[in-house]
């Protein structure tokens, strides 16, 4: 998954009037720029005052109010995933910054409020933004892994797809072709009929469902893949805030129904990317 120049000699980074290590041709991953950075240090390049400088932020950059991961893409080769709700606008700024400087995958910002799609759009500049204001996020679009397996999101009703668009974009952003089938809940088992062709094709399955959360066993029972079985909190009172549809899914009497949490998106998206991608041939 690194980046390599025709010379076999991985493309990446060049060093400043300063002594600091920017990039330069085709952007690279983590291991891309430590790589580089090494080999201009052993070639006398740049100086072991100016490495020891980067290597500092390599791993992570404390902002006080938060460690910004910059180890992730060499670690697990995904991208960084920033939680927005709860952090004031100012300090979303900041961490995206870091990210960009720092970085060089795409961004997938989650939970956002209209404040912090502003902030986001601004520190961006020109980069390419994909978003879904339904599910509260986006993404900036760069250097996305080439698509590797497919991932089929399925809705039991429209008002799961806030939760299923999050599935959708993190699983796209990780380097999956996605899809997303919306309303074809158990109430009327015979939309089912319609996403037969996509289950056969998928290399995972994303089903998200509220109220008892019947989609995903009735799914796994019909599906090559594996299910990635996500509740959301949709539903009267006795659903219990999406308590319901997790046990439901949870206690699935079908083999092949994993689940994750209430609402969670962005952990049916990521577990999901991994298995279609792996099944398409892809290793770390």
């Amino acid at each position: 998954m690194i980046a390599k120049s025709r010379s076999g000699r991985r493309a990446g980074f060049a060093t400043g009037a300063e002594g600091i290590v920017t990039s330069v041709g085709t952007p690279t991953t983590y291991e891309g720029r430590l790589h580089d950075l090494l080999e201009r240090v052993a070639s006398g390049e740049v100086s072991a005052s100016a490495a020891t400088d980067e290597i500092r932020h390599l791993p992570f950059s404390d902002l006080g109010f938060a460690k910004v991961d910059h180890h992730r893409e060499l670690r697990q080769g995904r991208c960084e995933i920033v939680y927005a709700e709860g952090k004031l606008p100012e300090e979303l700024r900041s961490i995206v910054a870091g990210l960009l400087e720092r970085n060089v995958g795409p961004i997938l910002v989650t939970r956002t409020s209209p404040a912090h799609v502003d902030v986001v759009r601004q520190v961006a500049g020109d980069l390419e933004i994909l978003e879904r204001p339904r599910a509260r996020c986006l993404a900036i679009q760069r250097n996305v892994p080439s698509a590797r397996g497919r991932v089929l999101v399925v809705t039991a009703g429209t008002s799961d797809l806030p939760v299923a668009e999050e599935a959708e974009l993190t699983a796209r952003m990780i380097g999956a072709e996605t899809e997303v089938v919306a309303d074809v809940g158990v109430a009327g088992l015979h939309r089912l009929e319609a996403v037969r062709p996509g289950l056969e094709r998928a290399d995972a399955v994303v089903v998200v469902a509220g109220m008892e959360g019947a989609l995903a066993s009735v799914v796994g029972g019909i599906a090559t893949s594996p299910v990635i079985a996500c509740p959301t909190s949709v539903g009267y009172g006795a659903t219990f805030g999406g308590l319901a549809a997790l046990l439901s899914m949870l206690a699935s009497c079908t083999p092949g129904v994993a689940c994750v949490n209430v609402d969670d998106g962005v952990g049916a998206g990521t577990v999901a990317a991994m298995i279609a991608r792996v099944a398409a041939g892809d290793r770390p």
